[in-house]
């Protein structure tokens, strides 16, 4: 049984090492206070999805479309340009979760029906 307060505290501290990791990785005008409250929304709403069981796939697509608009967010906040790699560091997890997607398709497409063929009789 996943307890609210477990998973308030989970999703806290990813929230707090996100935010320091990424003031590391950001010029030193983006504080990680500014970075905290721009990730801030995607990580409540990620662990709300959390708590209600989200299915895995839904989850994980929904975490790399929050991941990409903090990257997003982040950017619009930022005083100065962001450097290059951290513009592709947004789209890395969609990237990956598609590659995952397609690959399960690619492998399950023996499972699927065959296309009906049209019969002249």
């Amino acid at each position: 049984m996943r307890h609210p307060l477990d998973i308030v505290a989970m999703f806290a501290a990813l929230w707090l090492l996100a935010s320091m990791v990424l003031d590391a990785l950001t010029p030193t005008e983006l504080t990680a206070v500014m970075i905290g409250i721009a990730i801030g929304p995607a990580v409540i709403i990620t662990a709300v999805f959390y708590y209600l069981r989200c299915p895995r796939t839904d989850f994980a697509v929904m975490f790399a479309a929050l991941w990409l608009i903090s990257d997003i967010a982040i950017a619009f906040i930022s005083p100065t340009q962001l450097p290059h790699f951290l513009i592709v560091l947004g789209f890395i997890p969609a990237l990956i979760i598609g590659i995952v997607l397609h690959w399960h398709r690619f492998q399950n497409r023996h499972e699927r029906l065959p296309a009906p063929s049209v019969k002249r009789g």
